[in-house]
């Protein structure tokens, strides 16, 4: 390979002054952690576009989907700490995606969406959370909240 060949490393890191979030229930199986992290994130390129950043390339010109353009963080906490991050978030007008217990026996988007509109708001019975927002503003509402493992 010739040196013009090699592959552009940058030796600045990245610092973003936002922080995207997911709180995960503690007590959620494997499969139901995976499931709702993804259904997460999903919304927030949609509701943030500028979080979405440009589509991936080979190097053989094979194009590929943008991604988020900055990392997910992952945490777990109980069911406790996701009424209270719940709360604060919207107490704060941060981005926020929640996923019901409810949506576990649903099949659809359209059920999930009937699903969540049928339980008011301080009776949700939160399996997960996503959070986008300022960085500080997102470590408050995650307070209580531990890393996932």
């Amino acid at each position: 390979m010739a040196a013009d060949d090699a592959p552009v490393r940058s030796e600045t890191k990245i610092a973003f002054d936002t922080k995207i979030a997911v709180l995960l229930r503690d007590d959620l199986e494997t499969w139901q952690r995976l499931n709702v992290t993804a259904f997460l994130v999903s919304g927030l390129g949609t509701a943030v576009p500028e979080v979405i950043g440009e589509p991936y390339e080979d190097a053989d010109s094979t194009g590929y989907l943008p991604m988020l353009r900055q990392p997910v963080l992952v945490f777990e906490g109980a069911k406790e700490t996701l009424t209270s991050a719940h709360t604060k978030a919207l107490s704060r007008s941060l981005v926020t995606a929640v996923f019901t217990s409810d949506l576990f026996g649903t099949g659809n988007d359209r059920d999930n969406r009937a699903a969540v509109r049928a339980v008011g708001r301080d009776a949700l019975d939160l399996v997960g959370l996503a959070v986008y927002g300022p960085r500080n503003a997102v470590d408050k509402v995650l307070k209580g909240a531990r890393m996932h493992p």
